[in-house]
């Protein structure tokens, strides 16, 4: 559950924090037109998402091992465009006396910065939506549930921090609506450059020293532009705060008295709820992010008989229903490992690599009874495991023979290069 709590909240937090000023700057200014415009494009952007994820898990359009980057850095391109465009005009949209052109531009990219940060959040929550991947074990396990669990907490602070983001910065001035948008769009356009610039880096498109401890640095602190911008914005609900106790708002009569309290309390109301979904994420990025990140300690490695061509494991050492491991180093000194398990209620067995296509050589564990991949914490169907797709372990060929499971070496090193 965690795991995807924090997935979810990392990748969906600071576009809800964008969204929100977007829509608390755009709708007063804009009505009907502006909402129109913010709705079409997260429509718009969480079909592309939908699409891309598709494309990405079913197809060769989108190629796993870089494509999807490339993919994200034209995203961004146009992302940074409309950024430049929103910076230029939208000063001059707010002016009362300003041109139909230069608040049609100001509004056309707010929708694409609307467009592209919605696409960035929800292509990150579909995607790990795709690695649920119930191998079997059913809609109804423990294991599904708590995954559906986790995405849905991760979404619905999402969804308040959107709201009371629009709740809140509807009470201020326009102007400040819009330097708080402006600050935080800048920090975030700083993360996503550092990203793109990474990307563009592992091609060989770009190169130098300096660059590279840019691309360094920004990679191991990424949280801390979540956390700057969180921090930015906490100023809204903090300040409406400190408002809320010392209204000054004249009234005639006491109704209005009664109409102007209920007002800042709701005010207090979604500035407390804003707050508590700002801790939260906090706690996903840090407390619980280092309780998900506990190294899990696979079992060690069992002995095996290395002879005629193969490696030969006794039914009789693998024969309780338990994982084990074994391994074989190749003469470069790489040490491939391998797993069996006899399959529940059978006499069949379940032989693959510690390994898995999506995963790599994390490798799998015992828990429960299940086996569980220690990377994304999938839990494997027993039955299924010998047998391609998905996150089971990389299947080898394999045979019985007079009391032994033999693996032909030359079938293991064909897949030297997954344990370098």
């Amino acid at each position: 559950m965690l795991k995807y709590l924090i997935a979810v909240t990392g990748s969906t937090a600071v576009p809800a924090v964008l969204l929100g000023l977007l829509c608390a700057w755009i709708v007063p200014a804009y009505k009907r037109r502006g909402t129109l415009t913010i709705c079409v494009s997260a429509v718009a952007a969480t079909l592309a998402a939908l699409v891309y994820t598709i494309l990405r898990n079913t197809t060769k359009v989108i190629d796993r091992s870089g494509g999807a980057s490339m993919w994200n850095v034209r995203v961004f391109a146009l992302s940074a465009f409309a950024l430049i465009i929103f910076y230029v005009f939208s000063p001059l949209a707010a002016r009362r006396k300003s041109g139909g052109a230069a608040r049609a531009l100001a509004l056309a990219a707010a929708g694409v910065l609307t467009l592209t940060q919605t696409f960035y959040a929800m292509a990150q929550v579909m995607m790990n939506i795709s690695k649920f991947n119930l191998g079997g074990e059913g809609m109804l396990s423990t294991a599904f549930i708590t995954r559906i669990i986790g995405l849905i907490l991760g979404l619905a602070i999402a969804v308040v921090i959107l709201t009371a983001m629009i709740q809140v910065a509807l009470r201020m001035k326009p102007g400040t609506v819009l330097a708080l948008l402006w600050a935080v769009l800048f920090v975030n356009a700083f993360q996503q450059v550092s990203s793109a610039l990474g990307t563009l880096y592992s091609k060989r498109y770009i190169s130098g020293h300096g660059l590279f401890q840019f691309i360094k640095f920004t990679t191991n602190h990424s949280d801390l532009f979540t956390y700057v911008i969180m921090a930015v914005a906490f100023a809204i609900p903090v300040v409406l705060w400190a408002r809320s106790f010392n209204v000054r708002e004249p009234y005639r009569n006491p109704a209005e008295h009664r109409k102007i309290k209920a007002k800042w309390r709701s005010i207090r109301r979604w500035s407390t709820a804003l707050v508590c979904a700002f801790v939260l994420v906090v706690l996903c990025l840090t407390w619980f992010t280092a309780i998900d990140n506990r190294v899990i300690e696979l079992s060690p490695v069992e002995e095996c008989e290395i002879r005629d061509g193969a490696c030969y494991v006794a039914m009789t050492q693998v024969d309780d229903g338990h994982l084990h491991r074994f391994a074989y180093t190749t003469e470069n000194g790489v040490e491939i490992r391998f797993i069996i398990i006899k399959k529940p209620n059978s006499s069949s067995y379940g032989v693959g690599l510690d390994a898995c296509d999506i995963c790599g050589e994390t490798g799998y564990f015992e828990r429960g009874g299940q086996v569980v991949c220690k990377l994304c914490d999938v839990v494997m169907n027993i039955n299924t495991i010998g047998f391609k797709g998905g996150c089971n372990p990389i299947v080898v060929p394999w045979s019985i023979e007079e009391g032994f499971i033999a693996l032909p070496i030359e079938g293991l090193v064909e897949y030297e290069s997954e344990f370098k």
